[in-house]
């Protein structure tokens, strides 16, 4: 099948699907949207068992994506400039050693505490896996989705503190996540010698390369922003930030959604104040949430519609279901650890933790990383397990969040 036709009929799928939801479900539309997405695949299952060209061709349509490559090469830059666009600087500053240390101590703690408990439970439960594998799957689980978690908490009504928190960990994490899945990654499948120095050097490498690019391209930026009026040209500009200085900070081996991060939070604040006429703010902030807003409904009914490419077997439903509360311990001991620790200096709100835990939603980059595993590095088990708490995450943890959140008295 052609990739336009592949393309336009994936769109008109989701398109179909946020008109159902809008129609029937209510939901919000990301989790709507996901939810037709699983009944759509329910759908092709079951119309598969008397016509088995059917669930052939939407299989075949489904997998005419890269799911990965979309995410990573395409969508992923596009999603976090246009959510850092929206972060507070100084709200950000004041909360900058609860995010440091969620996004990097806390990835790694989260990590190995959810290769320890998948571990054991594999011996126990009878799908035993590799040290190795377990890691790997902790890393990839580990970081929060910041498409999720910024598209969920914008509505709830949290404290500033809590909300810049969860927003400004979701941002920065997906680059401890990254560094630790691709060096696990060579451990699992034998390809290197990975050491705790190596590890930690190359986190350094990504992370600090990551900022200094998003530093230079958001600077030079700024400087083409402010030595022109017109908004057309203006976004235009944005655009290539976004797409170009990406790229630019993957071809120099740094963290491109750092990067890209750090881009949007120069944009959206020195350049909102200091480079940008009000008719140019206004067009540029409107066209970049539509962006936000479209790309999220686009990625999310993918996550839905991947199910129909998925043959998890049932052997892989004890690891699947394993999987849930492991990883909600993981996120637990791992924001809870930092925020004990700098508790001694500063207050937190009460139940800071236990919001913080449900909160800590995972999306399409698990999905994605877990779609690139080669099967010798435990892809049978990782994959259904990682769309079991993704889909957890989405249909469960952000669908309840606000009872949660009204319950805890936040």
């Amino acid at each position: 099948m052609p990739l336009f036709h592949a393309i336009a009929i994936i769109l008109t799928l989701i398109a179909l699907l946020g008109y159902l939801n809008s129609r029937l479900l209510k939901l919000p539309e990301p989790i709507g949207i996901t939810a037709m997405g699983l009944a759509a695949t329910i759908a092709v299952a079951v119309a598969g068992v008397s016509l088995p060209g059917v669930e052939n061709w939407a299989k075949a349509t489904v997998e005419n994506f890269n799911f990965p490559a979309l995410v990573f090469q395409g969508m992923l830059g596009l999603l976090l400039f246009a959510g850092s666009l929206h972060v507070n600087w100084s709200d950000l500053g004041s909360e900058r050693w609860p995010i440091v240390l969620l996004a990097t101590a806390g990835v790694a703690l989260s990590t190995l505490v959810i290769a320890v408990a998948f571990f054991y439970a594999g011996r126990a439960l009878g799908f035993a896996l590799p040290f190795a594998h377990c890691l790997l799957f902790g890393a990839l689980i580990s970081p929060t989705d910041p498409i999720a978690v910024l598209g969920t908490i914008r509505e709830l009504g949290l404290p500033k503190s809590v909300q810049t928190m969860i927003a400004g960990e979701s941002l920065f994490n997906d680059g401890t996540g990254v560094v630790l899945f691709i060096t696990l990654t060579s451990l699992a499948t034998g390809g290197g010698d990975v050491t705790p120095g190596g590890v930690t050097a190359l986190l350094a490498i990504e992370v600090i390369g990551g900022l200094l690019v998003g530093l230079g391209v958001g600077t030079v930026g700024l400087l083409l922003l402010k030595g022109v009026d017109s908004y057309a040209v203006e976004i235009l500009i944005t655009l290539a930030m976004a797409t170009g200085g990406y790229a630019l900070a993957e071809s120099l081996h740094t963290s491109a959604p750092i990067a890209v991060v750090m881009m949007g939070l120069l944009i959206g604040n020195q350049g909102r104040r200091f480079a940008m006429s009000e008719r140019t703010r206004e067009n540029l902030f409107s066209f970049w949430q539509l962006i936000d807003e479209l790309l999220n409904l686009v990625l999310f009914g993918l996550i839905g519609l991947e199910f129909i490419a998925l043959e998890p077997g049932a052997a892989a439903l004890v690891p699947a279901l394993a999987a849930i509360p492991i990883v909600l311990l993981g996120r637990w001991m791992s924001v809870g650890l930092p925020i004990v620790v700098i508790g001694r200096f500063r207050a937190f709100m009460p139940n800071t933790v236990a919001i913080m835990t449900w909160g800590g939603l995972r999306g399409g980059i698990s999905v994605a990383l877990a779609l690139s595993l080669s099967a010798d590095a435990g892809r049978a088990t990782i994959l259904p397990a990682t769309y079991a708490v993704v889909i957890f995450s989405l249909l469960v943890q952000a669908l309840t969040l606000p009872r949660v959140v009204r319950r805890l008295g936040a």
